[in-house]
């Protein structure tokens, strides 16, 4: 199993967070994207412009595919990827994180004008569009969700590096489990403890609590 997926929209922090908490973890760092540029051998956004989105969605699934079977480490995901149904279901049974971002987060943090012509036309209409598009796909694969929108990344990365350690100490015995649908906000602070919540934790609306058994088993 991959250590922990992380998806959500551009501008999520993705390609930031990653890396910090792979370092947390000690171990390797994956964004799909550059395994898409290294077998197209250019930048995704050439891409994008030169061969168009579908051409890069077909990369894109193989990229998915290809690290989920070969990388065991944190893994990155575009933000569109999601909306693959062959990509939902190879992450239907893995540790995947949803950055949750906001409407003006992710603008303020992508930028409208970058090279990825995702946005033509309206752009902050279109990026709103695409958001809601794909937030019912993060909210479904989420194993765990962290709220983005005031936090730095080193904290965003210290959070999942919690949840992903206590869950990986459940799976061999040694602890407590992080159940599927866990938020962590900046609204609400815990004290980390036998079924308790993580700092900044809190169970999602009829998520169970770390430890108990949910009542609808899978996603």
């Amino acid at each position: 199993m991959t250590t922990a997926i992380l998806i959500g929209p551009p501008g999520a922090g993705k390609s930031t967070v990653g890396p910090l908490l792979a370092g947390l973890l000690g171990v390797g760092f994956l964004d799909t994207d550059s395994v898409v540029e290294d077998v197209a051998g250019k930048p995704v956004g050439d891409i994008f412009i030169e061969d168009g989105e579908a051409a890069f969605r077909v990369l894109e699934a193989a990229a998915v595919a290809q690290s989920l079977q070969g990388h065991h480490g944190v893994l990155a995901l575009g933000g569109g990827a999601v909306l693959d149904p062959a990509a939902g279901r190879l992450l239907a049974s893995q540790r995947v994180v949803y950055l949750q971002t906001g409407f003006a987060a992710v603008a303020r943090r992508s930028g409208l004008d970058g090279p990825r012509p995702l946005l033509p036309g309206n752009p902050r209409g279109r990026l709103r569009e695409l958001l809601e598009q794909r937030r019912p796909a993060y909210e479904e694969l989420a194993w765990l969700t962290v709220a983005t929108d005031d936090r730095e990344p080193l904290e965003i990365a210290e959070l999942i590096a919690e949840a992903v350690a206590a869950a990986i100490a459940a799976d061999v015995g040694e602890g407590l489990d992080v159940g599927a649908g866990w938020i962590a906000s900046p609204e609400t602070e815990g004290e980390t403890g036998a079924g308790g919540p993580l700092p900044g934790s809190q169970p999602s609306p009829g998520q169970p609590s770390p430890g108990q058994p949910s009542a609808e088993p899978g996603r």
